[in-house]
């Protein structure tokens, strides 16, 4: 067996199971795994501006990519600031894996209180992680990577971490490597098959309701196949959006709640077939469920009359196929009546402006295959239901954690992994100023990811909620005499200058103009740079929404092109009287 250090065997490990690129931040802890990654010149090393980055862009990485997202960062404080993200990545089901440091070998434990010292550092993190580890031997840190890869490959994907203190990475020992393996998909039992197919058979009216596990498995072939077969609607999660083009006659959209026509006509299918969705909403069912889920866990968690069928959704989706067609033949087209049940839903759903005219501008905007991730702020929620999707892995969410913040460094992730598509994160100003100094990042490393950010000059839903119930805030926040939570300032150039980090950068010619015309800001960069777009909100009407935003429609179809667009003239009231049209 060779010689090498912990760092060195974490670097050939990480390389052999597929990484190529590693979000991180440097620390002390991490010096000699930093030394085995520079001898390793098949992985990229991208240094964020914060902790929380380093996962979030490894999550969008996995999940616009379809591979491991892989995240480094120092013990304690730099663990528990990437804890959200990891978190999201864990409510998302995304295969993230994130390499923390340790503090003192023979100290773990001891509470002393050492640099970065969290006591106990793997409780605090396994709540949101699959599976967990410490490693104090060098010898056995390919042991852990390898185990690390199947966890992420195998069942339910979702973030694993491991954590290595600093002398097990300078140690040298006599170190065995291992190669990567392929690892085949769960199948689903032979009387599991027979029974759903039966109860597929005997069913008149059928509804296909697909979420983020269609994706994550790419079956959206299978899930179309099987919705022809059986000429059944589909209905999509916020997850599961793209799993069947919403092009396809058989595709009803995203779920909706309020002001959803459909909620009615749930009633009207005799069953419902969930594929990789948790059912997190259980009260839009009466009829029986098929569940046909990887996750053992969740089959049944939230419903009761059901039935699972436990497997990879490929497969599963598959071998149903194959049994229905053993047994019975496709059914008739039923084209024209779903066309016109799918029409009739889209003209009642509430088009609430301007998150409509805003969402179905970067829709005519974004291509078929760009990447949408839309944040925690109005027109993201609205961008549920109303925002067409075409292809999977062109859509995330930050699922149930539902955090601020995610969007912009989850975009930059996806643009690593997919640099010749568009990218776009929908953000507030609230939620994008957790990672504004992300955009540092973005121009360091040529990620030229685009934000469109909505400027309401508040935390939004915080203030209507505050606005309906009258509750005054403390004087952390500018209170008017309403009690309303605004933060201070009209746009992000009145507040923290975060288009200042972008001009500070070898890898960026920054260069800044605000004048008091109409275009207050713009920023030109070359095709390595980021890109913000900003819209100051006012009551503006259909036509003046979509007139303002396609005059930036370049920024985003051609991703090359920065665009920071306000309206010099606009203030935050726009946003004032709007109310939640989704539920978060």
């Amino acid at each position: 067996m060779p010689k090498m250090t912990g760092g060195q065997a974490l670097a050939r490990s990480l390389y052999r199971e597929g990484v190529r690129v590693i979000f991180g931040l440097p620390g002390v802890q991490l010096y000699h795994a930093l030394d085995g990654l520079a001898q390793e010149p098949g992985i990229r090393f991208i240094a964020t501006r914060h902790e929380q980055a380093t996962a979030y862009m490894a999550d969008g990485y996995a999940r616009a990519g379809g591979g491991v997202g892989t995240a480094m960062v120092v013990p304690g404080p730099g663990l528990q600031n990437a804890s959200a993200a990891i978190g999201t990545a864990y409510s998302a089901s995304s295969p993230v894996f994130m390499v923390a440091g340790q503090i003192q070998r023979d100290l773990i434990g001891v509470d002393r209180g050492m640099l970065h010292e969290v006591n106990d550092q793997l409780d605090t993190i396994r709540p949101v992680t699959k599976w967990a580890e410490r490693i104090l031997d060098p010898a056995e840190i390919p042991v852990a990577v390898h185990e690390a890869f199947r966890q992420l490959k195998t069942g339910r994907p979702r973030p694993v971490e491991i954590e290595i203190p600093p002398e097990t990475f300078e140690d040298e020992a006599d170190i065995e490597l291992f190669e990567p393996e392929e690892y085949p998909r769960e199948a689903p039992s032979g009387e599991a098959v027979r029974d759903a197919a039966r109860l597929i058979a005997q069913s008149k009216n059928p509804l296909l309701f697909a979420g983020g596990g269609v994706i994550a498995s790419e079956a959206s072939a299978e899930l179309e196949a099987l919705a022809e077969f059986l000429q059944a609607p589909v209905m999509m999660t916020s997850e599961g959006k793209g799993a069947i083009s919403d092009r396809h006659y058989l595709a009803l959209g995203g779920m909706g709640f309020r002001g959803d026509p459909y909620m009615q006509k749930m009633a009207e299918h005799d069953l419902v077939i969930a594929v990789g969705t948790r059912n997190a909403y259980p009260n839009i069912f009466s009829q029986k469920l098929l569940q046909i889920d990887v996750d053992p866990e969740e089959i049944g968690r939230n419903y009761d009359d059901t039935v699972g069928v436990l497997g990879d959704a490929k497969v599963a989706l598959a071998e149903l196929r194959k049994a229905l067609a053993a047994s019975t033949t496709p059914c008739e087209s039923r084209r024209d009546e779903l066309e016109a049940a799918k029409a009739a839903r889209n003209d009642a759903l509430p088009q609430i402006e301007p998150q409509h005219g805003y969402t179905q501008a970067i829709r005519n905007a974004v291509p078929d295959d760009g990447i949408v991730i839309s944040g925690m702020t109005q027109i993201g929620y609205y961008s549920r239901v109303n925002y067409p999707v075409y292809e999977p892995r062109t859509y995330l969410t930050s699922s149930y954690y539902g955090n601020l913040g995610y969007a912009y460094p989850v975009a930059l992730g996806a643009k690593v992994a997919c640099p010749d598509k568009a990218v776009v994160a929908i953000s507030g100003d609230g939620g994008f100023m957790f990672a504004s100094q992300e955009m540092s990042t973005a121009v360091k490393y040529g990620i030229n990811a685009v934000a469109v950010v909505f400027n309401d000059s508040a935390y939004g839903n915080v203030l209507r909620d505050q606005a309906r119930i009258e509750i005054r805030l403390t004087d952390f926040f500018d209170v008017d005499v309403h009690g309303h939570t605004h933060l201070a300032g009209e746009g992000l150039a009145q507040g923290v200058d975060v288009f200042a980090l972008l001009a500070d950068h070898d890898a960026g010619t920054g260069r800044v103009n605000r004048d008091a015309g109409r275009l207050r800001g713009t920023l030109d960069y070359d095709a390595a740079d980021g890109s913000v777009i900003e819209f100051l909100l006012d009551e503006l009407t259909d036509f003046q929404v979509r007139d303002q935003l396609l005059r930036v429609v370049a920024a985003i179809g051609v991703p090359d092109r920065v665009v920071v667009f306000n309206d010099a003239e606009a203030d935050a009231r726009g946003m004032y009287f709007l109310t939640h049209v989704v539920d978060s």
